[in-house]
Parts: structure tokens; C-alpha cells; sequence
């Protein structure tokens, strides 16, 4: 924990650290609210599972484009522009009673709008700590954002459940203006520069540690998305339950985050990580006790920062600093593609069969998850005595005369 503690005592990761958690949290509040909101409307799971798809689906798109435009334009007028767009979104979603087909195009604006503040600030961080604390950076980075979702799934639920599904979502935009405007204002933002990558869009999914944390992390996700549906369905319309077992899920997350999340990362570890969060998936199988799921999504979640700060780890050390923004765009492009999925696939099962065999689901995503971790171990990078920096740009190279700096 002293490294921790160290780690924040640096000038400005204390301040961009909260600046982007804020800006953040909608996200932790938007598939719930969403999920509630169209549920409410149309009394339908399967309804609000396609409209939350279609948020996801715009997201997924969104991830390496506006991110590429980061490079291009710069990281302020991209986050200004996609924050407006989607408080505007967001709004008519809350308050237009659109029927289902115009709900879905609207959930696909809100996603393609979606503020890159993830692919940024994990493109800022290596600008601000040396080497050798990067990934204990990350790891800090990938506990304290379950936070979110910690206070995010209560607060939501409390809102719409108590109150209205309708301020719930007003409340997304309040966060959604306010948080941005402190991330997209800190002198951080400012400060870094993104070069404009010279390659192609989606090349850099030719790197073997790029794309295997793009299909480990969408499988995870819809592991993930379909047991939080699944427990939306048991408990959502009746009381608080749903949003404080998502909470004890997250708190799971932030206690494995800041235990071990930090570890040294080697082949294995994703495939190991990984098994904690299926084995706790599993358990939920047992019983929809809301004790029973409590305990078991504890144990899952205690995987889950861990597998986080591991990615984020070995995208950074597996690509140039010209292309790290684009490859956390496809690798948050992946997570929602797996949420997409998972959410769609959850709420059709809860449709026909009911809660439990949301479980079932999720319990088929994690293990398909860790098989394939475990199957594709050789293309995962040893990063054992190695620091998580990006690759330079440029580089020097010796000549009769001198040396001299070339791209």
C-alpha cells in the first residue's frame, strides 16, 4: 500500500486520477439505468437488453475512431464534442417516450458519442510516472475505478426504483457535464500530445497482445454484463438488492485490484485471474439468495481489476506511444462488444426461461474466457522484470558522422 501512497504523492495523478473517475462514473450508471428505464416503458427485458446492445454496439464502433481523433485534432475538442453530443442524446432517451425501433437509434448515438476518456488518460499516464511505476499505476487506475462501481449500481437503483427511471438518466447528464468538463479542463489533457499514428486504422490489431486482450476482454465482459442482468432481473423491480450485490461485485474487484492486481504479470496470469472470476461466477449457480449471490460475487469480482491492470499492462508494453490511444480504443471496443452480447443474450433467456438461466450464461462466458486465456498463453507477453512503457516513436541510430533522430 506505501507504493500506492507514493504513487498519488506524484505531482497530478492524484487530481487526473479523480478528474477521469468522475467523468467516468455515467458509465458505471448507464447500463442499469438504461436497462430500467426502457424496462419500465416497455415491460420487456428483451426490449431493454436490445437497446442496451445497441449503446454498446455505437460504443464499440466509437472506441479506436475517436480515439485516432485524439491524435488528429487533440484530446480537448474530441472530449468536447462527444460530451455535448451525448448529454444531448441521453436527454431525449429520457424524455422524448420514443417507441422501441427510435430507442434503439437513439441508444446507438449515446454510444458512438461516448467521451474517450479511458483510451486518454491511459495514454496520459506514461507521460507522468517513470517506468518502473506504470504498472503499479495501472493497477491503481483499474481498483479505484470500481468505485464506480460501487456507488454507481446503488445510487441508480435508489433513483429509479424510488424515485424515477426518468432523473436517473438526468442525473447521468449532470455527471456526464460535470466530470468532463474537471478531466477536459486539467492541465494534464493539455500537456499531452498524441501523435498522429502513420498507420492504417486497425493495424495495430496485427499485434498478438492487442488482440488476444481485445477477445479475452469481450469474452469477460459478456460473462460480466449477462450475471448483472441476471441479477437486475431477480431483484431490480423489488428493492435495493440488485444495486448492492453489484456493489459488494465491484468492492470484490477494488480488494483484488489493490492485493495483487500490481503482482508480476506473466503468461499464466491472465488464464489465473480469469479462473477467480469464473469460479465466483459459478457459485451463483447454487442459489439466487441475495446473501449467496453477495458472497459469490465477491469472490468473482476479486479477478476481475486484477485481469484489468494485466491488459492495460501489456497493450502499453506491446505497442508505440503514436498508437496506444487507438489500441485502448479497440480494446474498450472489445469489452462492449462482449457486453453487447452478454446483455442481449441474457435478457432474451430471462425472457423465455427466467433470472437463473441468466446465470447459466455467465457462467458459460467466464469459462470460455479462461480456456482461451489458457489456450493462447504463448502470445501473452512476460512482463517479469520489464516495465509497461509504450515503445518511443523515435530512435537513435549511429552513423559515420554522429547519430541523429529518425522516425
Amino acid at each position: 500500500m506505501a507504493g500506492y501512497r507514493d504513487l498519488l504523492r506524484t505531482r497530478g495523478v492524484a487530481r487526473i486520477i479523480a478528474a477521469q473517475l468522475t467523468a467516468r462514473f455515467p458509465g458505471g450508471m448507464l447500463t442499469l439505468a438504461v436497462l430500467l428505464h426502457i424496462e419500465h416503458l416497455t415491460h420487456s427485458y428483451g426490449a431493454a437488453g436490445t437497446v442496451l446492445a445497441a449503446v454498446s454496439i455505437g460504443q464499440a464502433v466509437a472506441g479506436p475512431l475517436t480515439s485516432r481523433w485524439m491524435g488528429a485534432w487533440g484530446m480537448r475538442p474530441v472530449l468536447i464534442l462527444t460530451t455535448a453530443v451525448q448529454a444531448v442524446a441521453l436527454l431525449v432517451l429520457a424524455l422524448a417516450g420514443l417507441p422501441v425501433p427510435a430507442l434503439v437509434v437513439c441508444g446507438v448515438v449515446i454510444g458512438l458519442s461516448t467521451p474517450p476518456v479511458q483510451p486518454a488518460v491511459r495514454t496520459i499516464y506514461p507521460k507522468m510516472v517513470n517506468a518502473s511505476r506504470l504498472t503499479r499505476l495501472f493497477s491503481l487506475d483499474a481498483s479505484l475505478q470500481e468505485i464506480i462501481w460501487v456507488v454507481a449500481p446503488v445510487l441508480t437503483t435508489f433513483v429509479a426504483i424510488q424515485i424515477s427511471t426518468v432523473l436517473a438518466l438526468l442525473l447521468i447528464v449532470a455527471f456526464l457535464l460535470a466530470g468532463g468538463a474537471w478531466f477536459i479542463f486539467s492541465p494534464e489533457v493539455g500537456r499531452v500530445r498524441i501523435p498522429r499514428s502513420r498507420h492504417a486504422l486497425g493495424r495495430v490489431l496485427r499485434k498478438p497482445a492487442v488482440i488476444l486482450s481485445t477477445v479475452v476482454g469481450a469474452i469477460m465482459l459478456a460473462a460480466i454484463s449477462s450475471l448483472e442482468t441476471g441479477i437486475v432481473a431477480a431483484y431490480g423491480e423489488g428493492g435495493l438488492e440488485s444495486g448492492l450485490i453489484l456493489a459488494v461485485f465491484a468492492a470484490g474487484s477494488l480488494v483484488g485490484g489493490l492485493g495483487f492486481g500490481h503482482l508480476p504479470m506473466g503468461p499464466w496470469s491472465a488464464a489465473r485471474r480469469l479462473a477467480i472470476m469464473a469460479f465466483g461466477i459459478a457459485l451463483t449457480l447454487i442459489s439466487l439468495n441475495a446473501w449467496w449471490l453477495g458472497v459469490s460475487v465477491l469472490v468473482a469480482g476479486m479477478g476481475i481489476a486484477p485481469v484489468f491492470a494485466l491488459t492495460f499492462s501489456i497493450v502499453s508494453a506491446s505497442v508505440r506511444f503514436s498508437e496506444t490511444a487507438e489500441a485502448y480504443g479497440w480494446l474498450n471496443t472489445g469489452q462492449l462488444i462482449g457486453a453487447a452480447l452478454g446483455s442481449a443474450v441474457a435478457g432474451f433467456v430471462i425472457d423465455g426461461v427466467g433470472p437463473s438461466a441468466a446465470f447459466w450464461v455467465a457462467t458459460g462466458f467466464a469459462a470460455l474466457a479462461v480456456l482461451v486465456a489458457a489456450a493462447c498463453v504463448r502470445g501473452f507477453p512476460d512482463l517479469r522484470g520489464r516495465d509497461a512503457s509504450p515503445q518511443p516513436d523515435t530512435g537513435m541510430i549511429q552513423t559515420v558522422t554522429g547519430s541523429f533522430r529518425t522516425p
